[in-house]
C-alpha cells in the first residue's frame, strides 16, 4: 500500500464523517445508512460508559477529526516528509491512548498508518468503542488495513516503537517500562490565553469555547488567562453566558460547587460566574470548572513568565497566537507537544536504529 492510496483511504474516512455529521445528508446506499445508524447509536451511549462524553462533545470530536480529513489536507501535511512515497519495511509502533477526551489518540492512530507502519493500539477504559470503530470502519473503506491494525488486550508486546499520552504520574510508569525503547511519552500539559484588551465582543465569546469545550479536560483547553493590569472580568464573564447550561452536567457541578466550597472555608477570594469560579492564581493547570487568572505589566514579561513555563504548555491562544476558538480544532500538523510524530516515526526506519 503506498503513500496515495493510503492518503485515498483516510481522505475517504473523513468524506463519511463528514457525510454522517450533515444532518441534511440523503443517504445513498444501505450500507452508508447501516454504518451511520451504528455511529449515531455509539454517540449516543458513550455517556453511559463516560459521563463526560456527551453527545455534544463526541461530535465536536468527531467533527474535527472529519474537517481534517480531506485530501488536500492529508497531501499537504504528508508532502513535508518526502521519505514517506517510499517503501518500506514496516515497524509495530505500541500506542497508548489517553481517555480524557473523546478520540484524542486519533492522531497517533493516523499518524502511525499514513507512515506505512503497523498499529498495536492500548486503548484507555474511558475511551474504548470510539477509536475502534474509527478503525472498523477504515478497514471496510480499505480492507488491506485490517493486517495493520491491532488492539492489544493484554500486556503490550512485540513491539519496536512506542507513543504513550497520560499524566505526569503515568509518565513515569511509561519511562520505566519502555524507556529501552524509541518512544515519545507525553505528560501533563495545559493551555494559556493571553487578553491584551481590545479584544472583540466575536473574540471574547469564542474564547468560552476553548475553555467550557469538554468540560476543560482537554489539554488544548485554555486553563488560565493572562489580563492586562486592571482588566474587568465581568467584561469577559458576560461574554459567556451561551455557556451557562454546562452547569447542568451532574459531574462538572459537582466539581463546581466542591472547589466553591473549599474557596469559601479557606476564605480564598475568587469570581462566581455562575457556572465557572475565576481565582487569581499563578498556576496553569486550574481544576475542573475553575480558571486561573494573572495580570500582566506588559507583554514584554508575559512572553518572558511564559518562556520559563513553556514546557507546561501546550498551545497559546490570542492575538499573537492560536486563534480565540480554534484552540482544539488543530490541523494534521500541529504536534502534542511539539514533537513531529511523523519524524519520529521516519527516524526509526534509518538502518542501525533498530
Amino acid at each position: 500500500m503506498n503513500l496515495k492510496e493510503r492518503i485515498r483511504s483516510f481522505a475517504l474516512l473523513g468524506e463519511f464523517l463528514r457525510n454522517y455529521l450533515n444532518i441534511n445528508l440523503v443517504i445513498e446506499s444501505a450500507e452508508n445508512g447501516h454504518h451511520m445508524a451504528s455511529l449515531n447509536s455509539l454517540i449516543e451511549k458513550q455517556h453511559i460508559s463516560n459521563p463526560w462524553f456527551t453527545v455534544e462533545n463526541v461530535r465536536r470530536a468527531l467533527s474535527s477529526i472529519a474537517e481534517e480529513l480531506t485530501e488536500e489536507n492529508l497531501i499537504t501535511w504528508t508532502d513535508s516528509y518526502p521519505l514517506l512515497r517510499q517503501e518500506i519495511n514496516p515497524i509495530r509502533v505500541a500506542v497508548i491512548m489517553a481517555g480524557n477526551i473523546p478520540l484524542v489518540g486519533f492522531h497517533d492512530f493516523l499518524s502511525v498508518l499514513i507512515s506505512g507502519n503497523n498499529l498495536i493500539a492500548k486503548v484507555s477504559s474511558k475511551d474504548n468503542e470510539l477509536i475502534r470503530y474509527l478503525s472498523n470502519t477504515l478497514c471496510s473503506i480499505n480492507p488491506k488495513f485490517r493486517n495493520r491494525i491491532e488492539f492489544a488486550e493484554g500486556i503490550l508486546k512485540d513491539f519496536d516503537a512506542v507513543i504513550a499520552t497520560g499524566s505526569d504520574n503515568s509518565s513515569r510508569y511509561f519511562d520505566y517500562y519502555f524507556g529501552k525503547y524509541p518512544n515519545i511519552i507525553r505528560k501533563n500539559r495545559n493551555s494559556i490565553a493571553i487578553i491584551e484588551g481590545d479584544e472583540t465582543d466575536e473574540e471574547l465569546e469564542s474564547l468560552g469555547t476553548d475553555i467550557f469545550s469538554y468540560f476543560g479536560l482537554g489539554c488544548r483547553n485554555v486553563s488560565k488567562v493572562y489580563f492586562p493590569k486592571d482588566y474587568d472580568l465581568l467584561t469577559l464573564t458576560r461574554h459567556w453566558r451561551k455557556f451557562n447550561g454546562i452547569i447542568k452536567h451532574e459531574k462538572y457541578s459537582n466539581n463546581y460547587d466542591f472547589n466553591k466550597a473549599v474557596y469559601i472555608v479557606n476564605k480564598e477570594p475568587f469570581h462566581d460566574s455562575g457556572c465557572l469560579l475565576l481565582k487569581e492564581d499563578r498556576r496553569i493547570s486550574s481544576p475542573i470548572s475553575v480558571l486561573y487568572y494573572e495580570y500582566y505589566e506588559s507583554q514584554d514579561a508575559v512572553k518572558q513568565q511564559i518562556e520559563l513555563i513553556s514546557e507546561k504548555i501546550q498551545c497559546v491562544v490570542g492575538k499573537q497566537g492560536i486563534p480565540f476558538g480554534k484552540a482544539q480544532t488543530p490541523h494534521l500538523w500541529d504536534y502534542a507537544d511539539g514533537i513531529d510524530t511523523i519524524e519520529f516515526l521516519l527516524k526509526k526506519k534509518l538502518p542501525g536504529i533498530l
